[in-house]
């Protein structure tokens, strides 16, 4: 399939689902924006398919500057919206460090928003396998049919996923599922579109600092770019094994839990190489 045949079928996407997004909602789409690549042009395809949305991004208190400052100059119309608690009070609350197989951090930070809308989100099915397995329409919360006349031209199972956000309805709609990432910085080139200059300096996918799912590679560059990140993290993990015992039962310093946290290696891996001892168990 051509990109030019993708982008058509993207605003395809959009324009056979406003009707139900105006429905939903009087602003139209919920376009969830992060300021990376997928969300521009997710923006720009909105603004080609001529359909009523707004801009929303859910700052997550570890942002990288870089990208804040980017789009605060190139898309001051995007409404950003704060959590009710930043990343490292959450440390404190969950009394642990987010993993892999348990980022509570995802679901406070970002996933509590656009209840009861339509929402327009910049996913690509060749960045994951997990990714890979999404539709390109989901419907969150009703296990009932009602949107069944609506979405009936999208052939999609209306069962595939049931996640009630405070009580109401969520329809996502992956535009640019089909798209490679290939086909995403052509399209950027092509049009013209800005960037955040972190994908020039090494990022090949922008998030929050220090993700528990990044790359070693990209948690080096965040570890030489955002010290003051990390010296605030230890301190959330100083206040753990202050009041929790976090790591007694290896004696482990803030100094080696965070140096374990974006390791990607197994507890037992990481401190039996630094230890040389064969078991230690602290992950809550």
């Amino acid at each position: 399939m051509s990109l030019q045949t993708k982008i058509a079928h993207s605003i395809s996407m959009m324009q056979k689902a406003e009707a139900l997004a105006l429905k939903m909602h009087p602003d139209g789409f919920h376009l969830a924006f992060s300021g990376g690549k997928d969300s521009i042009v997710l923006y720009r395809l909105a603004q080609m398919a001529g359909v009523k949305f707004r801009a929303h991004m859910q700052v997550t208190t570890l942002d990288p500057p870089d990208l804040m400052k980017f789009v605060r100059s190139q898309y001051y119309d995007v409404e950003l919206h704060r959590p009710a608690i930043n990343f490292y009070e959450l440390i404190k609350k969950k009394k642990m460090l987010p993993l892999r197989n348990t980022r509570y951090c995802c679901h406070y930070l970002k996933e509590q928003s656009a209840a009861g809308t339509c929402v327009l989100l910049g996913v690509c099915a060749d960045e994951s396998a997990k990714r890979a397995k999404r539709n390109e329409v989901q419907i969150e919360g009703s296990k009932s049919a009602k949107y069944k006349n609506t979405l009936d031209q999208f052939n999609i199972d209306l069962e595939t996923k049931h996640v009630c956000i405070k009580g109401k309805d969520k329809v996502l709609i992956l535009p640019i599922f089909r798209w490679t990432q290939n086909d995403i910085w052509t399209f950027i080139r092509e049009n013209s579109i800005p960037y955040c200059k972190l994908y020039d300096e090494g990022y090949t996918r922008i998030g929050c600092i220090f993700c528990p799912m990044a790359t070693t590679k990209s948690k080096s560059h965040d570890r030489m770019r955002y010290p003051g990140i990390e010296r605030a993290i230890k301190r959330s993990i100083q206040y753990l094994i202050d009041t929790v015992d976090y790591g007694s039962k290896y004696n482990a310093t803030a100094d080696e839990i965070f140096d374990w946290w974006v390791s990607n290696k197994s507890l037992n891996e990481y401190f039996f190489n630094l230890r040389k001892q064969t078991k230690i168990d602290f992950e809550q």
